[in-house]
């Protein structure tokens, strides 16, 4: 195993004693010299973390509000989502240098959303991979995600161009030193949500089928199919095969604590939506719906909830009134 640089592994430590809390450690941003501030943080044997903000997208947080993370194995590194932007990526690489000199080996891009994949054009030499469903989303919406988050987070993203995964993934199992990382697929968040299962530390890296203190987002979600998947990794939970989740936004934490918020959330939504429709109230008025104390504090909060209710209520209003009555 190559040797990781010692005044790094021991900062990490120190910073990896809190992880247990599940507290996120906010990146020290600095809009004026484009610096993300990125600070790994190790949460398990090998396992480093790189904290987004649990917020939604703006220039004050340079669009990163994604968990980042590797894994050196001793075998090589394995990167997990490249965040937002090309500058993002080419940081990443610099903060990963700091803590390991192991090569790395291959980036994995958990989903088709814009904050997993393109910080992946600082990654050029290395193989990128997702799954098949996912670069076909990345390839068909990424000019699209260029212009959206240039004009949400402006200078950040320079020269920032979308860089699909190159390379597609079946399911699978590696074994690399003596970490055995499982690929899963499941879907619902998107239609290909890909899941790396870390058997030798016990953690969870859950993507967007997760999320923790802060409001998911839905453009490309399948409730029922999002439930399901939450009910399956939750079996995962009771059998032992996970002990930590990193969830793609929002604090590291342990056990069920982010299955549960997303689930309570999830069918909270869906409830609201099925009363209001059934009600008659329009999209504005129930947009004026006051939300339970317990979510008022997660982040996104309210901007992630009008878009679902945007997004989803007219299907729940046609069906109200296409119901005899």
């Amino acid at each position: 195993m190559r040797r990781l640089r010692v005044a790094a592994l021991l900062l990490a430590c120190a910073a990896g004693a809190g992880a247990q809390a599940g507290e996120p450690a906010p990146p020290r941003v600095d809009a004026r010299r484009l610096d993300y501030g990125l600070q790994p943080r190790q949460i398990a044997p090998g396992t480093w973390v790189l904290e987004g903000a649990v917020e939604d997208f703006s220039r004050a947080n340079g669009c990163n509000i994604i968990n980042t993370a590797f894994i050196a194995t001793g075998e090589g590194v394995v990167v997990i989502n490249t965040g937002p932007s090309r500058l993002y990526g080419e940081q990443q690489r610099r903060a990963i240098a700091r803590v390991t000199d192991e090569p790395v080996r291959q980036v994995l891009n958990l989903n088709l959303h814009p904050d997993y994949f393109l910080g992946n054009q600082a990654w050029d030499d290395v193989p990128t991979q997702a799954l098949a469903g996912s670069i076909a989303g990345m390839r068909a919406e990424g000019a699209a995600y260029e212009d959206n988050l240039y004009r949400l987070c402006g200078d950040w993203m320079r020269a920032t161009r979308a860089s699909p995964a190159r390379q597609a993934l079946q399911p699978q199992t590696l074994r690399l030193g003596r970490h055995r990382l499982e690929l899963r697929r499941l879907h619902g968040h998107t239609p290909d949500d890909l899941v790396l299962l870390d058997h030798h530390t016990g953690v969870l890296f859950a993507g967007g089928l997760v999320f923790a203190r802060r409001v998911p987002t839905t453009p490309h979600a399948d409730m029922a199919a999002w439930l399901a998947s939450l009910d399956t990794l939750a079996q995962w939970q009771a059998q032992g095969l996970f002990q930590t989740v990193v969830p793609s936004h929002g604090p590291v934490h342990a056990g069920l604590l982010g299955i549960e918020q997303t689930r309570d959330w999830l069918l909270w939504l869906r409830q609201l939506m099925q009363d209001g429709a059934e009600r008659g109230m329009d999209l504005g008025e129930l947009m004026q719906q006051p939300v339970p104390a317990r979510f008022a504090h997660w982040g996104a909060q309210p901007a992630e909830l009008r878009r679902s209710l945007a997004q989803w209520y007219p299907g729940h209003e046609q069906r109200a009134l296409g119901r005899p009555k």
